[in-house]
């Protein structure tokens, strides 16, 4: 009876054994009973919340349909969300925060300098991380180390294209020959666009008469537009963000500078019209990565689902976040379980993924290939203009 006893007491603490080291398997694995975990890293307060919002509401929709329809690897999704308010060093911590939750991937940031904070803590802890909308070029690959962020990835083209979409639109479509730019210079983004726009646009055979700056948070440009006004170029290149956009846009009117005003995605935010107002607005031009207005099915698709949920048209970071939620979901059923190498390698091997912005096809270092739409705002309004394949 004593043996017995005690072949059945060695038996329970095996199987017990057994149970714990599967559970601390499937945790480590970022999957828990019937979901996998994904941490949302997003700017949900501060500078650009707009931003934040719109893409969690994206990946959010995503998440829901993916749910709806049984899920991955019979698993739902599970989006645990953190805020990083606008800021790189919370960026960080939050990176870290989600990574101690045993998450299985990070989406986020929005912004390229929030999403550059996170970068080295995905690469150290070895977590893949995909950013829908940060489109500095360093993101995914080091610049100044030579090396490709090996678990770093993005659903977005990247501000080489954008930059050299707008400035060659300015020249062929605006005829401009003259360009100032005016950049945010305490953003990685706008640092980037001013490049590579002052690039393609000195290769066009045009000219830079200035390159003024500012500061996020900045609310008087009025000195700044003066000179601009006075230098009377054929174009103004401003590849910031709403929030200053808005007031440049606003106070550029109200001094009389009427010439045609140009951007990229940072712009595209429903409270740019508040700020600006509709009429400042008129004759400006933005890079951007789908239009609304697009006739293709899956647009139309996504448009009529997100108003259906959220009551608005979805912008372009809402857009952007649905696509990386979806090119996610398709990385681990590709993988074949939740695990984080298996998912990294599968997301790297990322080639025929449809989404709403288009086919993605991730290339060497890890950046879609994929279009750019020009759009105009009319009384408030986009209106599409033009799509420029890379």
């Amino acid at each position: 009876m004593k043996l017995g006893k005690k072949l059945i007491a060695v038996t329970t603490v095996l199987t017990m054994a057994v149970g714990m080291v599967g559970c601390s398997k499937d945790a480590g694995s970022g999957a828990s009973g019937d979901t996998i975990k994904i941490g949302a890293n997003f700017e949900m307060t501060g500078s650009v919340a707009a931003f934040g919002q719109s893409q969690l509401n994206g990946i959010k929709l995503a998440v829901k349909e993916i749910n709806d329809k049984g899920g991955v690897l019979e698993k739902k999704l599970e989006i645990i969300e953190q805020d990083n308010a606008s800021k790189p060093e919370e960026s960080t911590r939050v990176a870290g925060k989600l990574i101690s939750d045993d998450v299985v991937v990070l989406m986020g940031a929005t912004t390229s300098t929030n999403t550059l904070a996170a970068v080295n803590v995905a690469n150290d802890k070895k977590v893949p991380m995909v950013t829908a909308s940060a489109t500095n070029p360093d993101v995914t690959f080091d610049s100044k180390k030579n090396k490709l962020n090996e678990y770093v990835f993005r659903a977005c083209f990247i501000d080489p294209f954008q930059g050299q979409v707008m400035a060659n639109f300015a020249s062929q479509k605006l005829s401009a020959k003259t360009a100032v730019i005016y950049t945010d210079n305490a953003s990685d983004y706008s640092k980037g666009l001013q490049k590579f726009f002052k690039e393609t646009f000195a290769k066009n055979g045009g000219k830079i008469l200035a390159e003024e700056s500012y500061q996020t948070k900045d609310t008087d440009f009025k000195a700044v537009l003066t000179r601009i006004k006075q230098l009377n170029p054929d174009v103004v290149y401003v590849p910031g963000y709403y929030e200053e956009v808005g007031k440049i846009l606003k106070q550029a009117r109200e001094l009389g500078i009427d010439k045609p005003f140009m951007g990229g995605d940072g712009w595209d935010a429903p409270q740019l019209l508040d700020i600006a107002g509709k009429d400042a607005l008129n004759n400006t031009f933005i890079s951007n990565h789908y239009s609304p207005q697009d006739p293709d099915a899956k647009v139309k698709s996504f448009v009529d689902a997100f108003k259906k949920e959220y009551g608005t048209e979805p912008d372009a970071m809402a857009v952007l976040g649905y696509d990386a939620a979806y090119m996610i979901a398709d990385a681990i059923k590709r993988a074949g379980a939740a695990d984080k190498e298996k998912i990294k390698d599968a997301l790297a091997a990322t080639k025929d993924f449809t989404g709403v912005t288009g086919k993605i096809a991730l290339d060497k270092n890890h950046d879609p290939v994929k279009a750019a739409v020009v759009l105009e705002y009319k009384d408030g309004k986009q209106v599409y203009k033009d799509k420029i394949q890379p």
